[in-house]
């Protein structure tokens, strides 16, 4: 205990040598290794906790959370993970107090137009795809998202999936409702539709199911994310807060990834 009370008053800067020592010996490590997952999927979890723990507005733990985002943008990049997913706001998350979901769509807006203008989507040909009930999104938040796809829609050496009034449920919902309508069309017969054929139906056809999906802030469910999508993909919760997620903590369950053996049900 007296150990304890001693390393913690110690400034942090003082393990930042060692801290980064530590990060290189993983990164190394894991492209050493070899199988690096192909998508990653991250439920964004902790941002409003973390804001409460320093006793600030709920705003301040989503503007550090997309600060977060970006630096996770660079990770995947590092490492050739080419494709991205994460859960940005849900269906449900318009119950939240007017004055919040106020906050974070006018966040939402303000780094649509930035991702139009960021160099680094335009050098490394990052692919911006916006998946969700767009429709429920007020008019200049949906504008912006499609004006990010639009300037991105012809990259395709990355690709950043945001989910924004996002739900798993609705998403098959949809994809459903639009296969239907094809039947009724004589697109397609009955006799088409397999699983094949569903996946070109939900929002982003034929993306590559996630190899992992991560949730930060300590719960331990999926909350109605890719629900389709992550049937056989490897879960990894962790406890810290999603703006207080480290390089490290990635790095160690992408080693984790590559020690697991994954048999897809055989």
């Amino acid at each position: 205990m007296l150990v304890y009370k001693i390393v913690s008053n110690i400034p942090r800067i003082l393990f930042k040598p060692a801290y980064d020592l530590y990060e290189r010996y993983l990164l190394e490590k894991v492209k050493a290794r070899g199988g690096i997952p192909k998508h990653v999927a991250i439920i964004m979890d902790g941002n409003r906790r973390w804001a409460r723990k320093l006793k600030k507005p709920t705003w301040y733990g989503h503007l550090f959370g997309s600060k977060k985002l970006e630096e996770i943008l660079d990770w995947c990049r590092e490492l050739g993970i080419k494709t991205l997913t994460v859960y940005a706001f849900s269906t449900e998350n318009f119950n939240r107090s007017p004055e919040e979901v106020k906050a974070l769509m006018n966040l939402f807006e303000q780094k649509f137009k930035g991702l139009v203008k960021d160099e680094r989507v335009h050098r490394y040909g990052i692919r911006v795809n916006v998946i969700g009930r767009k429709e429920l999104l007020p008019e200049n938040v949906r504008k912006a998202a499609e004006e990010a796809e639009r300037v991105t829609k012809r990259y395709g050496n990355y690709t950043l999936n945001i989910a924004l009034a996002y739900g798993g449920r609705s998403e098959i919902v949809d994809a459903i409702k639009r296969i239907v309508d094809d039947v009724k069309e004589g697109k397609i017969t009955k006799d088409d539709i397999d699983e094949k054929l569903l996946k070109r139906y939900l929002y982003v056809p034929n993306m590559p199911d996630p190899d992992i999906v991560i949730r930060t802030g300590g719960e331990i469910r999926i909350s109605n994310f890719l629900l389709y999508q992550i049937a056989y993909s490897e879960l990894f919760f962790v406890d810290v807060y999603f703006p207080e997620f480290r390089k490290i903590d990635f790095l160690r369950i992408i080693r984790e990834y590559q020690k697991r053996e994954r048999r897809f049900g055989r």
